[in-house]
C-alpha cells in the first residue's frame, strides 16, 4: 500500500487519455509511442531505483488514428498507450487537467525490438498522492511539469481526525463499505482481503481505493481527483459506494423476482425474464410498442360476435402467459391474427342494381350465350327486389374456353362486390375445405376461410372453380364437406376445423364451374342450379375473335391495327382448318402465333418513313431543313393555309401487314383438318360416323368394323369402358337376330359368325371412351360390314339402342350437333325423343343441317345408307 512520500519539484508527465489514476490504484500500461518509450527509458528504466512519474488526465480534443482505450481497476488494470504524441502521425491540441497523481513503477518489462527499431515497454504503476501542476514544459519528446504536492502533512491529518464531521463521515463511509463488502463476500467469496483494508488503511485513502474499483464516468473520476478536502472526498466516496450498493440490491431483487416465477423447465428463459423485470423497474414498459397490445386492439376492431370474442380473449390471455420460445406460442399467435383479420362485419357496399347496365356489360364481355345471360339477369333481378334473398348456387357446366370463369367475374362486377376464385381441381383432402385441426403441426385454415381473409369482406362473389375435379381418399371427401358450404340452411354456422368457431357464409354468393356433371356427387349437384354452356358455333367464334380475341392478342404483343390486320376470311380459315374445339382457347393461341410472327417483322423493320422531297406546298422552315438533310421526321406541324389534298401525297405511311393464306400456312403449318376427312374414312364398308360427348365438348367418333377368319369371337379395342363394350355386344346380337330380315343371311339357321371373328375398333386409342350413345353407330357399322355397303359420308348419328331395336334418347345433343357442324357434316340422325333438345341449338346451325329423327334402329339404317335400305324387310317387332 502507498506510503507518504516526498515528491520532487519536477516530474516527467505521462498523459492518461479520458481516464484518471487515483491514489492507491494500480494500473498496467503498454507504451509503444516514441514519446512514451523515451519517457520510460530515461525516467524509469535507466535508474537503479525505480523512479516516480506523474499521471495527468487529458481530454480528447480531436479524432486521432492512434487513439486507444484504457481500463483500470482498484487492485490492478491495463491500458493501451493512449497518448501517442508523435508529431509525424497526428496533430492535436492536448487539454491537460491541472491536477494529477504521482505514480511509482512497481514493475517494468521490455519487449523484443522489432526490425523497424520500435520497442514496447510494459509498466505497472501505483498511484501515490495528488499534485498540482504549476508549469508544464517539454523535455525532448515528452513533457515534464513543476508540481506541488496536495497531500496533507501528519500534523494536518491529526488535526482533522479530531473534527466531528470528519468522524461522522468516516463512520458512514465504513458502514456503507462494510455492507457492500458483506454482499460481495456472499456473491463472490472475496471479501476477506477487503476487510483487512478497512482495518489497516486510513479512511481518506480508502475512499480513493474503493472509488477506483467502480465503473464511473470520466467526469466523476475527475471530480474525485479534485476532492483535495478529505471531508468532501469522503462524502463523494460514500455517495458512490451507496449507489453501487443500491444497484447490486436492485439486481438481486430482479433476480429473486424472476427466479420465483420460473420452474425447472423454464430455466432457459432466465435472461428474457430478467430483461422484462428490468423494464418494469425502469417503468419502460410502453404499451404502444407492445405487439400483443396491438394485436388485442386489432381483435377489438374486428367486430367479432360476443361468443367468439370471449373465446379469442381467453386464447389471448393464454398467449400472454407463454414465452415466445415455447412450442405453442407461434401457432397461438397466428391463430389470433387470423381471427383479427377475418371480415366478421366488413362487407362490400350494396350498390343499386342497374339491370340495363348489367345486361350491357354481359353483352360486351360475352358474345352469344343468350340463355345463360338471361338466367344471370333473372338472378340479378331477384337480388334487386330482395337483397337478402337466398338465391340458388349457380353452376356453369361446359367445355374449357367457353367463358365460365369470366361469367362469374361479370356477376361480381354487376353486383359491385369483390371477386375471389377458389380452385378445387385436384383437391383430395377434406381439410382443404374445412381446415386442419390446430393439434397438427403446420395446420392452416381451409381455402374458403383463407380466401375470405384475403378478400377482406364477408359478402364476396366466390367462384368454386373445377368443382367436378375433386377427389377422395383416406383423408376424406372434399365434395361432402362442400355440402355444408353450399347449403343456405347450414352455411350460416360453417365450422372450420382450424377456427373452431362458427363463421357465417350465408352472405357469400357462391358460383361453381365444371366441365362435366357426371363426377359431381348427386347430393352436391342437388344443391346447385346447373347452367350448361355448350360450345360455340363457327359463326360465334368468328364474332368473338373479331370483337375480343384479336384486340386482346394485338395488345398483348404490343401491336395495333396499324401494324397487323387479320381479315375475316383468314379468321374463318383458322377456325375451320386449325381448330375443332368447343371453346376459343386454341383459336386464341393460333391468333397469338400470327401476332408473334408479325411482331418479329415489325421489330426488324425501320420505324420511321422518309418524307418526299418533292413537297412544294409546305412552307415550314423546320421541315425544309429536315428535308435538306435527308432526315427522318416523325411528326411535323402543317400550316393551316395548306391544301389538304396537296399534302396527302406528300406523306408515305408504311402499310400494315395483312395476314393471307400463305402466311397462315407458314406460321401455323399445314391445315390440321379438312372437309374430305369424313369421306375418306367411310370409303370402305364397315365404317360409320358417330357423335359423342366429352369434357371438351362434342366430338365426331368413327367406328370401324372388320371380319377375319376365326371362331366367332368379338374383339373390341380403343380403350373402351364397360358400357360401350356392352353396347357392342347388344349391337352384334341384334344384327345376328335380324340377319335374315336384313337379307344378310339366306335362312335363320345361318350363323353370321361361322368361321370368322369380328373386330370393332374406335380410333384415337389413347383417349378413354365410354357411354351408351354409340349403340346405333355400332349397328350401322356392322350392317355395313356384313352387307358390304358403304355408309353415307355426310351423315353422323347418335343414340342408345335396346336389344329389341328401340332408339333411346341421349344427352349432350347440342354439343354433338355443334360438333357435326364443325366437321362439315350435313345430316344428323338423332333419337326421336331428343327433339325437345334441338331448341337449344342455334338456328344458324339447324338451318345448315338436316336433322333426322329415328324411333327404331331400322329408321337409322334406312337413312344411313345411300338410297335407303332396300334389303330391309318389315320388322316383326
Amino acid at each position: 500500500m502507498a506510503e507518504s512520500v516526498e515528491l520532487p519539484s519536477r516530474l516527467a508527465i505521462l498523459p492518461f487519455r479520458n481516464k484518471v489514476l487515483l491514489p492507491g490504484a494500480i494500473i498496467r500500461i503498454r507504451c509503444t509511442s516514441p514519446s512514451s518509450v523515451k519517457l520510460v527509458e530515461q525516467e524509469l528504466w535507466q535508474r537503479e531505483e525505480k523512479g516516480l512519474i506523474g499521471i495527468l488526465p487529458v481530454r480528447d480534443s480531436a479524432e486521432s488514428a492512434t487513439s486507444g482505450t484504457a481500463v483500470s481497476s482498484g487492485m490492478g488494470g491495463e491500458t493501451s498507450d493512449s497518448h501517442k504524441l508523435d508529431s509525424k502521425n497526428q496533430q492535436e491540441v492536448i487539454h491537460w487537467h491541472d491536477r494529477g497523481v504521482a505514480a511509482r513503477a512497481l514493475h517494468l518489462s521490455r519487449g523484443v525490438e522489432k526490425p523497424s527499431g520500435r520497442v514496447t515497454y510494459i509498466v505497472v504503476l501505483e498511484g501515490l498522492c495528488r499534485f498540482n501542476v504549476q508549469e508544464l514544459s517539454t523535455r525532448g519528446t515528452y513533457y515534464t511539469a513543476r508540481i506541488t504536492s496536495l497531500d496533507m502533512t501528519k500534523g494536518e491529518m491529526e488535526l482533522i481526525e479530531q473534527d466531528q464531521e470528519f468522524v461522522a463521515l468516516s463512520r458512514q463511509f465504513k458502514a456503507t463499505a462494510m455492507e457492500l463488502i458483506s454482499i460481495l463476500e456472499q456473491k463472490q467469496k472475496t471479501g476477506g482481503r477487503t476487510k483487512v483494508l478497512l482495518e489497516t488503511v486510513p479512511v481518506h485513502k480508502l475512499a480513493d481505493i474503493f472509488v477506483a474499483s467502480f465503473e464511473i464516468s470520466f467526469e466523476e473520476q475527475l471530480s474525485m481527483l479534485d476532492s483535495v478536502d478529505v471531508k468532501v472526498r469522503l462524502s463523494k466516496a460514500t455517495e458512490l459506494v451507496d449507489r453501487h450498493l443500491q444497484s447490486i440490491r436492485v439486481a438481486e431483487k430482479i433476480t429473486q423476482k424472476v427466479e420465483g416465477q420460473l420452474s425447472k423447465s423454464q430455466k432457459e428463459f432466465l435472461l428474457r425474464q430478467q430483461m422484462k423485470a428490468i423494464k418494469e423497474e425502469l417503468g419502460d414498459n410502453d404499451d404502444e410498442e407492445d405487439d400483443l397490445v396491438a394485436l388485442e386492439r386489432k381483435m377489438q376492431g374486428a367486430g367479432m360476435p360476443a361468443s367468439i370474442w370471449k373465446h379469442a380473449l381467453r386464447e389471448l390471455r393464454r398467449l400472454k402467459k407463454m414465452q415466445p420460445q415455447q412450442p405453442g406460442y407461434n401457432s397461438s399467435r397466428v391463430y389470433l391474427e387470423l381471427l383479427a383479420d377475418l371480415p366478421w362485419e366488413k362487407a362490400s357496399p350494396e350498390l343499386e342494381l342497374d339491370l340495363k347496365a348489367a345486361k350491357e356489360r354481359l353483352d360486351a364481355d360475352h358474345y352469344g350465350l343468350l340463355k345463360v345471360k338471361q338466367r344471370i339477369i333473372e338472378y340479378l333481378a331477384v337480388r334487386k327486389l330482395k337483397p337478402d334473398a337466398r338465391g340458388p348456387v349457380l353452376c356453369f357446366v361446359g367445355p374449357p374456353g367457353v367463358g365460365k370463369t369470366s361469367l362469374a367475374s361479370s356477376i361480381a362486377a354487376a353486383l359491385g362486390r369483390k371477386f375471389i376464385r377458389i380452385s378445387l381441381g385436384g383437391v383430395k383432402d377434406e381439410a382443404d375445405i374445412r381446415g386442419h385441426r390446430r393439434t397438427y403441426i403446420g395446420s392452416m385454415p381451409g381455402r374458403l376461410v383463407d380466401g375470405l381473409k384475403r378478400v377482406g369482406v364477408h359478402n364476396p362473389v366466390m367462384l368454386l372453380d373445377e368443382i367436378d375435379k375433386t377427389g377422395s381418399d383416406v383423408r376424406g371427401d372434399p365434395a361432402s364437406a362442400l355440402l355444408e358450404v353450399l347449403d343456405p340452411e347450414q352455411n350460416k354456422t360453417f365450422n372450420d376445423h382450424y377456427l373452431n368457431v362458427p363463421f357465417d357464409l350465408s352472405k357469400v354468393i357462391f358460383v361453381a364451374t365444371a366441365n362435366r356433371m357426371q363426377p359431381i356427387p348427386p347430393p352436391l349437384l342437388d344443391r346447385m342450379e346447373v347452367i350448361e354452356l355448350p360450345g360455340y358455333t363457327p359463326e360465334e367464334k368468328l364474332k368473338i375473335a373479331i370483337r375480343h380475341l384479336i384486340p386482346r392478342v394485338l395488345d398483348q404483343h404490343g401491336l395495333s391495327s396499324d401494324f397487323l390486320q387479320i381479315p375475316e376470311d383468314m379468321v374463318k380459315l383458322v377456325i375451320q382448318r386449325y381448330t375443332r374445339e368447343a371453346g376459343v382457347r386454341n383459336l386464341e393461341r393460333n391468333l397469338a402465333a400470327l401476332a408473334r410472327a408479325a411482331a418479329v417483322k415489325v421489330a426488324e423493320q425501320e420505324h420511321l418513313v422518309p418524307f418526299s422531297k418533292d413537297v412544294q406546298s409546305l412552307s415550314s422552315p423546320l421541315l425544309d431543313d429536315k428535308l435538306a438533310e435527308s432526315a427522318e421526321v416523325e411528326m411535323e406541324v402543317i400550316p393551316m393555309g395548306v391544301n389538304n389534298h396537296d399534302i396527302s401525297g406528300a406523306f408515305r405511311v408504311a402499310s400494315p401487314m395483312v395476314v393471307d393464306e400463305p402466311m397462315v400456312e407458314k406460321v401455323l403449318g399445314p391445315p390440321r383438318y379438312d372437309d374430305r376427312e369424313t369421306a375418306e374414312r367411310v370409303a370402305n364398308p364397315g365404317v360409320s360416323v358417330g357423335l359423342v360427348w366429352t369434357a371438351f365438348g362434342g366430338e365426331v367418333q368413327f367406328v370401324e368394323a372388320t371380319a377375319m377368319v376365326g371362331k366367332g369371337d368379338l374383339h373390341l379395342t380403343g380403350q373402351l369402358g364397360d358400357v360401350i363394350k356392352e353396347s357392342a355386344q347388344i349391337a352384334l346380337t341384334w344384327v345376328r337376330a335380324r340377319a335374315t330380315e336384313l337379307k344378310l343371311a339366306i335362312s335363320e339357321e345361318t350363323n353370321l359368325l361361322e368361321g370368322r371373328d369380328i373386330h370393332i375398333h374406335f380410333p384415337a386409342g389413347a383417349v378413354p371412351k365410354d357411354g351408351p350413345s354409340a349403340g346405333v353407330t355400332l349397328v350401322t357399322s356392322l350392317v355395313s360390314l356384313f352387307s358390304k355397303k358403304r355408309v353415307r359420308a355426310d351423315t353422323a348419328m347418335t343414340g342408345e339402342m335396346t336389344l329389341r331395336g328401340m332408339v333411346l334418347p341421349v344427352g349432350g345433343v347440342k354439343d354433338k350437333v355443334l360438333a357435326a357442324h364443325r366437321y362439315g357434316i350435313k345430316r344428323v340422325i338423332l333419337p326421336e325423343r331428343n327433339l325437345k333438345d334441338l331448341v337449344e341449338v342455334p338456328a344458324t346451325v339447324l338451318s345448315s343441317l338436316e336433322i333426322i329423327l329415328a324411333k327404331r334402329v331400322e329408321d337409322v339404317l334406312d337413312q344411313a345408307f345411300e338410297g335407303g335400305c332396300p334389303w330391309r324387310q318389315q320388322s316383326k317387332l
